[in-house]
């Protein structure tokens, strides 16, 4: 299984690469597949608009609070095992979700999936590090960016044709399914294939890690919850609790740092301009973009009345002039810079929620979808253009000491922006939904327009022309490290 090519003097070791790609692809997949989903799992499962909400939410909930001390413990107990043991996981938890008899099963299994996925992703990425080197490892690196962005482009897509397709008549379910034949896969081939690499890194701090994964799920929590319960006393006492954890969090990090103990969470890169903005920029920008899939899959599917391969197909109109972008980014920013670059870019992913907005009071639920395809065009460009800028930036502007450390805050800040933005957007759809889906859609693109506003505005605090951005840094494919991943 383990092909081998040689170019020059030099071997490529393929089948390493081919395992944790299968790892990469399956955690990335997941977590945008679920979205032409909903509908018919809401149908199924007879799902409330918050259980929804917390399909996706609820995944990159996990995903990043348990990221960064997934990667800790990767590091100390060893990369390949940790590989295994996540990719095993993921593959129990997609059976769960896929023969999931109710919906509360289904919850907690994608809730298991989430952490799965945090075990997977930064050991690929230090797998990688450990197998390849020099060029080799800027070619694994490329094929890894490839893989992380095609993965996230075509999710829609393919869970629209897996739901058509409908194997063995297991409609929705299949996209769960479909995970475990390749996983299996990936399980037998790894004790032969990776290395069982270690790295002498400190004991993940319980204390800390408690207080960062509570700041979280307190966060996220009454934000999904609050509105289908009338917003309680108790959704505003753990808001309350979120902003006291989160002190603590800061607190606990410094006094490790004093003691000579790297924390999980290091501010300390932050103080830099590009850092700084630079992962506000990617904060504020995840915001909007888990939430935009999701609530366009349900305008398209519950509005529109698309099946879900119709619906995936839309999809492909975002999907491909991001491609575009994220390969463009490193032109677009060379010629302007990246604090205009990533400005205008923002503001053009802005500017297609715009004419999807201009757009609904043309067709409503009614007319030809062809009237949705320029914003939605523009908004894919904006988007590839603007996140994989913000992300060579960043790393681009840290020391090598720092890279992986800087880029696992990035993964982490990344996945709980989606889950927020779920959250967010949550409140503000389903609040509408009782005004019609027109009104529901209109009322979460004026949301998404805020939130790459937003983005431009931190971007406006970019130095405008740092050095020069390597090419394994301008996907944000490599923005989800470990702490050893440099």
């Amino acid at each position: 299984m383990n092909v081998e090519t040689t170019s020059g003097d030099t071997t490529f070791r393929r089948g390493p690469l081919a395992v944790m790609l299968t790892g990469i692809f399956l955690i990335v997949l997941d977590f945008f597949v679920v979205n032409v989903a909903l509908p018919s799992v809401q149908s199924d499962l007879d799902a409330d608009a918050t259980a929804l909400q917390w399909l996706v939410a609820g995944y990159a909930l996990t995903f990043g609070g348990l990221l960064l001390v997934s990667s800790r413990i990767a590091d100390r107990w060893g990369r390949r095992r940790m590989f295994v043991l996540g990719t095993g996981l993921f593959v129990l938890s997609s059976a769960l979700c896929g023969f999931a008899p109710n919906v509360d099963t289904l919850l907690v299994a994608r809730l298991v999936q989430g952490a799965a996925a945090a075990m997977v992703g930064p050991t690929v990425l230090s797998l990688i590090g450990d197998v390849y080197a020099g060029p080799q490892r800027i070619r694994a690196l490329g094929a890894y960016a490839t893989v992380m962005g095609v993965a996230a482009a075509s999710g829609q897509l393919v869970g629209g044709l897996l739901i058509h397709l409908d194997i063995a008549g297991s409609g929705w379910r299949s996209i769960f399914l479909v995970n475990v034949p390749i996983g299996i896969a990936a399980l037998v081939a790894a004790p032969r294939l990776l290395p069982d690499s270690r790295v002498a890194t400190p004991r993940p701090d319980m204390l800390e890690t408690v207080l960062v994964v509570g700041t979280l799920t307190a966060l996220v929590l009454p934000l999904v919850q609050g509105q289908s319960q009338g917003w309680p006393a108790w959704t505003w006492i753990t808001l309350g609790a979120a902003a006291l954890l989160a002190v603590l969090a800061g607190y606990r990090g410094t006094a490790l740092r004093r003691r000579g103990v790297a924390p999980l969470v290091d501010v300390t890169p932050m103080r830099s301009r590009a850092v700084g903005a630079g992962q506000l920029g990617q904060f504020l920008l995840f915001t909007g973009m888990a939430a935009y899939f999701l609530v366009l899959a349900l305008y398209l599917q519950d509005g529109r009345g698309l099946g879900p391969l119709a619906s995936g197909t839309v999809f492909t109109m975002v999907a491909l002039p991001y491609m575009a972008g994220t390969r463009s980014a490193a032109v677009v920013l060379g010629r302007l810079g990246a604090r205009t670059g990533i400005t205008l870019a923002a503001l053009a992913f802005g500017a297609g929620h715009a004419l999807l907005l201009a757009a609904m009071a043309e067709v409503g639920t009614g007319g030809s979808v062809l009237w949705l395809v320029p914003g939605l065009a523009l908004g894919g460009f904006g988007m590839g253009v603007t996140l994989s800028g913000l992300v060579g930036i960043v790393m681009a502007s840290v020391q090598p000491e720092q890279a992986g450390t800087v880029s696992g805050t990035s993964s982490t800040l990344q996945q709980v922006a989606n889950a927020l933005g779920v959250a967010l957007v949550g409140i503000v759809f389903f609040g509408r939904l009782e005004h019609g889906m027109v009104g529901a859609f209109e009322a979460s693109l004026v949301y998404l327009v805020a939130t790459t506003v937003a983005v431009a505005v931190a971007a406006a605090f970019l130095p405008g022309r740092p050095r020069q951005v390597p090419a394994e840094a301008q996907e944000p494919a490599v923005a989800t490290s470990s702490s050893a991943a440099a």
